[in-house]
């Protein structure tokens, strides 16, 4: 099941139960498994399991579920992170950056950070003359950016994803 469900403060607020919890560990781990399977393995009902499912999801502790795809074999072999220094701290170039990078052609994630950089994009492209066109064309050129930096992945190592006790 694809889709994605807006950050909610609400999620921070509410405690999660043991029941939440191990079918958010179950999810972590495969987030196809089927509903029977979830309920099963965390001891519930499936009815009940389905609930409590969708009842996290509303809340936003699960924000979605997603296919993850290698850039590669979709022609895109060349990963780099680029952190971005703003021009000013405005909210007018802060907002227009925000806006603009996540619809930038390969970029695969937007973090807005603290420090000497104000934002780090994950980007795929398919060799090193489009990574070179990309931060000429669509960085350098943006009004709200001053400055850019890029380093080259070598190597993407997953982490564990627990991000739970227990896990």
């Amino acid at each position: 099941m694809l889709g994605t469900v807006p950050n909610n403060p609400q999620s921070a607020r509410t405690p999660l139960d043991d029941t939440d919890r191990a079918i958010l560990r179950v999810l972590a781990e495969d987030a196809r498994i089927p509903n029977n399977a979830l309920a099963d393995a965390v001891g519930i009902a499936a009815s009940t399991c389905l609930a409590r499912v969708r009842t996290l999801r509303e809340r936003g502790v699960i924000r979605g579920f997603r296919a993850e795809v290698d850039p590669a074999a979709l022609g895109l072999p060349l990963q780099a992170m680029i952190s971005v220094r703003l021009r000013a701290h405005t909210r007018e170039q802060n907002e227009s950056f925000r806006n603009d990078a996540p619809e930038l052609p390969g970029v695969l994630a937007v973090f807005h950070m603290s420090g000497s950089d104000d934002y780090l994009l994950h980007v795929a492209v398919a060799h090193p003359e489009a990574l070179r066109d990309f931060v000429v064309d669509h960085l350098t050129t943006h009004p709200a950016v001053a400055q850019t930096r890029t380093n080259l992945i070598f190597e993407q190592i997953p982490g564990r994803r627990r991000l739970l006790p227990g896990q």
